[in-house]
């Protein structure tokens, strides 16, 4: 199995978005548009997951994620491109038996097997025990991916994404989940260049998460990168009126639509940031646009 079957756009596009709020600062705003990747496996999936399929070499592949995952989505869809059967197990047994969600719905009609488990179960699911035990219940063979899709091949498949932006920008945003396209983003930018993460859970945890992840994919930490925990705007899939009415502000003035659960909560921190004055002028600022409405 070769995962460039998949025919990705590769670089992704990077246009200048021309924005009197950035401007009036001195800041030139790029978008990068990852979105543009694939149709089914957009942005930073296709980079988290490219390297884990070719591992997979056509087994079953074993992942996790909640009801409206856009990690499950996609590795649904690869599965079906490329002819793997795929394993969701997803958080929330209180869902086994009630009609699918639209994400979940899409999920199934790709050809996805889903196994619903409690809220408990699932916040051990890394656990050799638990990981084990769902192994021996859906498939001893399968390769597991871990939620989100962050691990060491996911982060070295972000790194290109640094690499594409080397020389051409000075700042680079990124919504963070599980905070793997980040670590690969920071690793693969010039040392003059610098990433800012926009975690979109609250907790306070990726931190250490995303070295960790650096330490397992490339033996030591690298990078110049920050996070700012400021714009979760209350949780993972909150998107309160004033966020919405954010996002479609920006639609229309670029004509770009705008992802709410990620991509919305990176804009809006990168345009409180520039207001603050964060950036000098002269900066050149990118956001990692990660997935489409």
């Amino acid at each position: 199995m070769n995962p460039e079957a998949l025919a990705p756009r590769l670089p992704s596009p990077l246009e200048e978005a021309a924005d009197e709020r950035f401007a009036r600062h001195g800041v030139r705003l790029f978008l990068k548009r990852d979105d543009l990747i694939h149709p089914d496996l957009v942005g930073n999936k296709w980079r988290k997951l490219s390297l884990n399929l070719r591992a997979a070499a056509g087994r079953p592949v074993l992942t996790f994620g909640g009801a409206y995952s856009n990690h499950l989505r996609a590795t649904a869809a690869a599965g079906r491109l490329l002819g793997f059967p795929t394993i969701g197990v997803v958080r929330g047994d209180e869902l086994a038996g009630r009609p699918l969600n639209p994400s979940l719905a899409r999920c199934a009609a790709d050809g996805m097997r889903l196994h619903f488990v409690d809220r408990a179960l699932y916040r051990r699911k890394s656990s050799p025990d638990v990981l084990a035990g769902l192994l021996d219940l859906l498939g001893r063979d399968a390769y597991v991916v871990p939620e989100g899709g962050s691990n060491s091949r996911a982060v070295r498949g972000c790194t290109a994404l640094g690499e594409e932006l080397r020389g051409v920008t000075d700042v680079v945003g990124v919504a963070c989940g599980t905070g793997g396209t980040l670590a690969g983003l920071a690793a693969g930018l010039a040392p003059s260049q610098r990433a800012i993460g926009v975690p979109v859970l609250k907790g306070g945890f990726l931190a250490p998460q995303i070295r960790a992840l650096q330490r397992e994919a490339f033996g030591e930490e690298r990078g110049d990168w920050t996070l700012d925990e400021r714009f979760h705007f209350g949780g993972y899939a909150r998107v309160p009126p004033e966020l919405d009415a954010f996002a479609r502000d920006f639609e229309e003035r670029h004509g770009v639509g705008v992802e709410r659960v990620y991509v919305a909560k990176l804009l809006y921190a990168l345009l409180v940031l520039t207001e603050e004055t964060t950036f000098p002028p002269g900066t050149r600022l990118t956001a990692t646009i990660t997935g489409h409405p």
